[in-house]
């Protein structure tokens, strides 16, 4: 593909051998997990800034770490989706309208049920990241799929974080049950 249309009626030189096809595609669900991305984000610092209890400053500390490392796939989400001639997101309301991550507006959650939410989540976006590499993988876009494998394995590291930070040790639940 050599040029493209812009909204206005530019033509805008497109310096990839995708197909039209191939970059709608691909924008469509880069889109998609950017909003997820930024949903998951905001998430994060939400829970980040209403944590609470015993755990407070280890939990406060994780959030933060995972929500730095959230923030930074957007940009690289984004420029792929541009470089391959795509659109991407422009607006909160445009956010909103793609994300398939649910919002928590609640006023309070416990810790432990914040941690297992964002486990689910960043659950759920693996799934969505796996299907994205699907397409990206069928169309030939190594460099999508490059980037996704990356974001795969640090999205799963979350969880796991997630996971073994919630993990309450066996024999403190049988100790508690007593």
């Amino acid at each position: 593909m050599k040029l493209k249309e812009s909204d206005d009626g530019q033509a805008l030189d497109v310096t990839t051998d995708l197909s039209s096809d191939a970059v709608v595609e691909i924008s469509a669900v880069l889109r998609q997990l950017l909003a997820d991305v930024f949903a998951l984000y905001l998430k994060t610092k939400n829970f980040h800034w209403h944590m609470s209890g015993r755990h407070f400053r280890d939990y406060h500390l994780l959030l933060d770490e995972h929500a730095e490392q959230i923030f930074a796939m957007t940009d690289d989400i984004a420029e792929r989706a541009r470089k391959v001639g795509g659109t991407t997101l422009r607006s909160i309301s445009d956010v909103s309208r793609h994300q398939r991550l649910k919002d928590n507006n609640q006023d309070f959650v416990p810790p432990e049920d914040m941690l297992a939410e964002l486990r689910s989540d960043n659950q759920q976006l693996t799934r969505f990241l796996r299907s994205a590499h699907e397409i990206c993988e069928e169309v030939n876009d190594v460099a999508t799929t490059s980037l996704i494998e990356v974001w795969i394995d640090q999205t799963e590291r979350r969880t796991w974080f997630l996971a073994e930070t919630a993990r309450r040790p066996e024999g403190l639940a049988a100790v508690q049950r007593t």
